[in-house]
């Protein structure tokens, strides 16, 4: 299970005690926020895209959007999200669940700008009814991020 993968990554790190298992799905950024009583953009959703044959995550804030137009000029492709299917086998992660932590090995991670006006973001943990609320710095360190990117509008 997903969830349990996660869980061993942060107890590595001593904060296991942080991941939360809520009582209600988190699946969607509304269910999210009102499970973890936050606003819908503080949550850290993860969308995957197929780039060059490989998942690619992009970590955003639950009120952003991509743009298709910006995606193309970061990425020199346009945007093509994992199919259902390709989600949980290309990124170790179910749909309602992906996360950037303990991923698939080649899987490149992403974090969307949206995310700077925030001290603490709330991303997934694994699973359909998880979270774990990081700093910014945090979700530097623990994403394994490659870069920050420009790719979303509406926020």
């Amino acid at each position: 299970m997903a969830i349990e993968k996660v869980k061993a990554y942060f107890k590595e790190c001593g904060m296991e005690e942080r991941v939360q298992e809520l009582d209600v799905s988190s699946a969607t950024v509304e269910l999210a926020a009102a499970a973890l009583h936050c606003e819908p953009q503080r949550i850290a959703k993860t969308l995957s895209f197929m780039a060059d044959g490989h998942a690619m995550l992009v970590v955003a804030a639950g009120d952003a959007k991509i743009d298709n137009a910006k995606y193309k000029a970061q990425f020199g492709t346009k945007a093509k999200m994992l199919s259902l299917e390709e989600v949980e086998t290309m990124v170790g992660h179910a749909v309602g669940g992906v996360c950037p932590f303990a991923v698939n090995e080649g899987v490149d991670v992403y974090l969307d700008v949206s995310l700077k006006r925030f001290t603490t973001v709330f991303p997934a943990c694994g699973s359909s009814n998880s979270a774990i609320e990081l700093t910014i710095p945090e979700l530097e360190k623990h994403s394994g991020y490659i870069g920050w990117v420009d790719v979303c509008k509406g926020y």
